[in-house]
C-alpha cells in the first residue's frame, strides 16, 4: 500500500496509464538511398495522423474546458505544416540518410535551441509547444500509443509526476475515474482538476510512476489518500463495497440539490461554487450551488495569443449570470495573472519571487488599460444577475482605494455612454496576504466583503511554498496561526456590518466546516463536487454549540491537535 495526500473524495478501481515525463528516445537508424522517398512519405503519414489527433484534442478540448483553452492546439498543429519546420526533416531524410524518427529529434532539438536562445518571452515559450507536438509525432513514427487514445473498457487511473492543463484537455471524462501523481498538495492543479471533475485523486506519492505499469490493476482511495497495486481479490471486495456504499450516499446528497445550507438547530450559511470558465457554472448549479463565490477569470486569458476584448468577456460573464438566477450571487475576481500563472504575451519580467511580485491587483494597478476592460465588462454584464466585484491580492488600504477610484471612473464613463449597469454593484476583496489580515478592521471600513483565499494565506503566512514537499509539514490550514487570522478577518466583517467568506480549498474540508462556522464564517466557496457532501454535513451541526469548541480549538498548539479535537468531540458524533 502507498500513502500520499487524499485530494478529491471518492474511490476508484482500475487499469494505471503511467504518463511518464521523460522525452521519447528516437531509434536512431540510418537508411538506404533508395528508401528516401518511402521513410519522406511514411513522414508525410504520421503528420496527417498527429495533425488529426490534435484536431481530436483540440475539439474535446472546447466541449470540456471551452473554446479559448481548445485555441491552445491551433498553434501545435500549425508547427506540423510550417514549411520550414517540415523542410528540415525532409533534408535530414534525404541529405544525412536518418530514419524520420532521427530526423524529427534532431530538428526539434535545433528549433527548440532557437527559440529558447530569444529575447521575447513569447517566442520562448513556443518551444514547449514545440516539445509537445515533436514528442507527439515521435511516439507515432515509433507505434507508441498516446495515454489519452488508449482503447479500454475499463475505468482508467493516469498515474503521473504531475497533471498540467494541457493533460487534462485531452483526458476523456468517460474513461478516466481517477488521478494519482508523485507530486501535489490539496491545492496542485492536479488535485483542483480532480475535484472539478469529480473523480477520485491522490497526490504528493513521491515515486509511483517508478513502481507503476500500465495495465496494473489499482485501488485509489481519495478519501484516504490510500493506494494499491495490484491487490488480493479479497480487498478488491472490500473496496467494491465502499464503493456501493459510497454510490448509495451521492443518491442520498442529490436529495439535497435544491435544499438551503442550515444546521440542525437553524443556522443559515451560503454554500458557493469556485468555477473557472463559463460553462463550469452549469455544473455547479446542477451540484445545488447557492452562489458562484468565485470566477477565476484568468483562465479567459490564458491558452491564447493576445488578450480578451471587452466583448468576449462581457458574453462570458453575461452568460455565467444567465445561468444563476437574478437571486444567487456571481463573485467575480478580477484578473489575477503572476506567481505560476503567466500570459507570455504580455512580456513580463522574469522575477525571483513571482509569488511576492508583479501580479493580480498590482499588474492591474499599473496596467490600467487592461483593468479597464475587464471593469467595464463585469459592469455591463452587472445588469443581467446578481454580479459582484472582488479584488484579488490586496496588501493596503492604498491599493483598494486606487482600485475602487479606477471603478469609479469606468462607471461614469458608462454613465456617458448612457449603458447600463447595477449602481448598487458590491465590491469586495480577497484576504490572501497577512497584512491585508491583520489591518482588515480597516479594510472593512470600505469594503462591502471580504473572502479569505487560504492557498496564498497559508503559504504567505507559514512562508512555505504550497507546492514544495519539503516544507508540505508547514503548509496547515489548521495552524494555530493560520486560524487566528481568519477569526480576525471575521469579526472585523462582522463588525462593520459585511459578510466574510472562504473560497480557498480549506472552505470544503470536512474537518474544516465545524471550526469555520464556530468562528461565524457566512460564505463556503469551493469545487461543485463537494458542496451536497458539506450540506449534508451541515445538517449533523448544532451552530449554537459549535463556538465554544472554535475558541478551545484556537487554544490549542498545532494543527494536528485541532484537527483531532474537531474529529472526536465533533465528527465522530455524527
Amino acid at each position: 500500500m502507498y500513502t500520499g495526500t487524499a485530494a478529491s473524495h471518492g474511490i476508484v478501481l482500475g487499469r494505471a496509464i503511467v504518463k511518464l515525463e521523460e522525452t521519447v528516445t528516437a531509434l536512431r537508424q540510418k537508411i538506404e538511398p533508395q528508401h528516401v522517398i518511402d521513410e519522406i512519405n511514411r513522414l508525410k503519414d504520421n503528420l496527417k495522423a498527429t495533425h488529426h489527433q490534435l484536431e481530436t484534442i483540440k475539439q474535446q478540448a472546447m466541449v470540456n474546458m471551452g473554446e479559448e483553452e481548445g485555441r491552445i492546439f491551433e498553434a501545435h498543429q500549425l508547427f506540423l505544416q510550417d514549411p520550414e519546420f517540415i523542410g528540415e526533416i525532409e533534408a535530414k531524410i534525404t541529405n544525412e540518410l536518418l530514419n524520420a524518427e532521427s530526423a524529427v529529434a534532431d530538428v526539434k532539438d535545433l528549433f527548440v535551441a532557437m527559440f529558447e536562445g530569444m529575447d521575447n518571452e513569447y517566442m520562448r515559450e513556443r518551444a514547449a509547444d514545440l516539445r509537445d507536438v515533436s514528442g507527439r509525432l515521435l511516439r507515432n513514427l515509433l507505434g507508441i500509443k498516446d495515454t489519452a487514445s488508449i482503447d479500454s473498457d475499463e475505468p482508467i487511473i493516469i498515474v503521473a509526476y504531475d497533471l498540467t492543463p494541457s493533460d487534462t484537455a485531452q483526458l476523456d471524462k468517460e474513461k478516466v475515474k481517477g488521478f494519482v501523481t508523485d507530486i501535489g498538495g490539496r491545492t496542485s492543479h492536479s488535485a483542483i482538476m480532480a475535484r472539478t471533475m469529480g473523480i477520485p485523486a491522490v497526490v504528493g506519492l513521491g515515486d509511483m510512476t517508478k513502481h507503476t505499469q500500465d495495465g496494473d490493476f489499482l485501488i485509489v482511495d481519495g478519501t484516504t489518500g490510500e493506494v494499491h497495486i495490484n491487490p488480493e481479490a479479497a480487498l478488491i471486495v472490500q473496496y467494491e463495497k465502499k464503493m456501493q456504499a459510497d454510490a448509495l450516499l451521492k443518491e442520498e446528497w442529490m436529495k439535497l440539490v435544491h435544499e438551503t445550507s442550515v444546521t440542525a438547530d437553524g443556522h443559515r450559511v451560503e454554500l458557493a461554487a469556485n468555477i473557472g470558465k463559463p460553462e463550469d457554472a452549469v455544473d455547479a448549479d446542477k451540484q445545488g450551488a447557492e452562489a458562484i463565490g468565485l470566477f477565476r477569470t484568468e483562465f479567459l486569458y490564458m491558452g491564447r495569443e493576445k488578450l480578451p476584448d471587452e466583448e468576449e468577456q462581457f458574453e462570458a460573464y453575461k452568460a455565467v449570470a444567465q445561468t444563476m438566477d437574478k437571486d444567487r450571487a456571481i463573485v467575480i475576481r478580477t484578473l489575477d495573472i503572476g506567481g505560476d500563472k503567466e500570459l507570455p504575451y504580455l512580456n513580463l519580467p522574469k522575477e525571483m519571487n513571482p509569488f511576492l511580485g508583479y501580479r493580480a491587483i498590482r499588474l492591474c494597478l499599473d496596467r490600467q488599460d487592461i483593468f479597464k476592460t475587464q471593469l467595464r465588462a463585469i459592469l455591463r454584464a452587472s445588469s443581467y444577475g446578481n454580479i459582484k466585484i472582488m479584488y484579488p491580492m490586496i496588501a493596503s488600504l492604498r491599493e483598494l482605494r486606487q482600485a475602487n477610484q479606477i471603478l469609479a471612473d469606468v462607471k461614469q464613463e458608462l454613465r456617458e455612454e448612457k449603458v447600463p449597469f447595477n449602481e448598487e454593484i458590491e465590491v469586495g476583496m480577497m484576504i490572501e496576504v497577512p497584512a491585508a489580515a491583520i489591518t482588515a478592521d480597516q479594510l472593512a471600513k470600505e469594503a462591502d466583503f471580504f473572502s479569505i483565499g487560504t492557498n496564498d494565506l497559508i503559504q504567505y503566512t507559514m512562508a512555505a511554498d504550497r507546492m514544495n514537499p519539503d516544507v508540505s509539514y508547514l503548509y496547515d490550514p489548521f495552524n494555530p496561526a493560520v486560524l487566528r487570522l481568519i477569526q480576525y478577518v471575521i469579526e472585523a466583517a462582522h463588525r462593520e456590518g459585511k459578510w466574510a467568506g472562504m473560497c480557498g480549498e480549506m472552505a470544503g474540508e470536512e474537518a474544516a466546516v465545524p471550526l469555520l462556522l464556530g468562528l461565524g464564517l457566512d460564505e463556503f466557496s469551493m469545487s461543485a463536487s463537494s458542496i451536497l457532501r458539506v450540506r449534508r454535513l451541515l445538517k449533523h451541526l448544532h451552530h449554537s454549540e459549535l463556538k465554544d469548541a472554535a475558541a478551545h480549538a484556537l487554544t490549542l498548539e498545532s494543527g494536528d491537535a485541532i484537527q483531532a479535537y474537531i474529529k472526536e468531540t465533533i465528527l465522530d458524533k455524527i
